[in-house]
């Protein structure tokens, strides 16, 4: 079954749910073709953004297996790359596709800060990913409060851990306003600290993916109650993580609440923590019947909404 499936990390795991997402993708883009006519423009497009789903697998793979955020299984990945499909009519942008690029770099960082090696390079890369996707999304200045979640549950507070993350981060919003600056747009760079917009999560009754959000934060609660006692029980560089996980489950959400763009793209955020935190929820169920259930009911979800909605 498919919990039997999922319950080792190897190679050939990766590889079918790899192909799987690929299936959808391949299958939605001759769909569009069907709709809207072939064209190099589209293959071009489709191709890129390929590309970028592809980098975000990697990065996502690499810093759950890096930082031992699960144990040794393929459920976390399975769960995001399911969770990608289905939001994948949504996330076909390149701002979207990038921004969650972005954001697994920065994460990448402050969950390795577990490692007391290179230290200040991490937390100074981790501040400059997030200025790079500030400059995108001026929103996503939140996740700030994420490094130095990760600078107090790993390292010590110093002048330079403090400092550190906000040089990273100024460094590229400076290269910009230079830019910005000589072509005599600094009104552009301005407009980056305005908010315009604020809406809230009541956008999303009004969509089809209410229900999607509301399985996946469900799912996402019940797990934390399981595997929150069991992972504060034994101090170890996990705990810290599970709390680094939880602190970014939370920013996840209120960005996703208060995003002036609510299409359906902006909870791509969501997966990264909540796909770990479910993984490890269904780790701590040992009833095989109980996971093969909740992983099948999200794969027929998932396929009915592709398909056949």
């Amino acid at each position: 079954m498919l919990a039997n499936f999922l319950s080792k990390s190897k190679p050939i795991n990766f590889l079918i749910i790899i192909g799987f997402f690929l299936c959808i993708f391949i299958i939605g883009f001759f769909s569009s073709l069907y709709s809207i006519g072939f064209s190099f423009d589209k293959l071009l497009k489709s191709s890129t953004h390929l590309l970028l789903f592809l980098g975000i697998f990697f990065f996502f793979n690499f810093i759950i297996s890096k930082n031992k955020l699960t144990f040794d299984n393929s459920y976390a990945f399975f769960l995001y790359t399911l969770f990608l499909s289905f939001s994948l009519t949504n996330l076909l942008t390149y701002k979207t596709l990038i921004l969650i690029l972005l954001n697994l770099l920065f994460l990448r960082k402050v969950y390795s800060l577990k490692s007391t090696k290179d230290v200040l390079k991490k937390i100074f890369d981790a501040g400059f990913w997030l200025g790079i996707s500030f400059l995108i999304e001026p929103l996503s200045v939140g996740f700030f409060v994420l490094i130095y979640g990760g600078i107090f549950l790993h390292q010590k507070i110093t002048i330079h851990t403090l400092f550190s993350p906000i040089l990273g981060f100024i460094t590229p919003l400076i290269l910009y306003f230079t830019y910005c600056f000589w072509f005599d747009k600094t009104a552009v760079f301005l407009h980056l600290f305005y908010i315009d917009d604020v809406n809230t999560f009541l956008f999303f009754s009004k969509t089809n993916i209410s229900w999607f959000l509301g399985g996946v934060l469900f799912l996402t609660l019940v797990s934390l109650l399981l595997k929150t006692p069991k992972a504060l029980s034994i101090n170890n560089s996990f705990k810290k993580n599970w709390l680094i996980l939880i602190l970014n489950l939370v920013i996840t959400v209120i960005f996703t609440s208060v995003s002036s763009e609510k299409n359906g793209s902006e909870i791509a955020y969501l997966l990264f923590p909540t796909s770990i935190i479910i993984a490890n929820g269904l780790e701590v169920i040992n009833n095989k019947l109980i996971k093969n259930l909740i992983l099948i009911t999200l794969l027929i979800g998932v396929v009915i909404h592709q398909f056949l909605l």
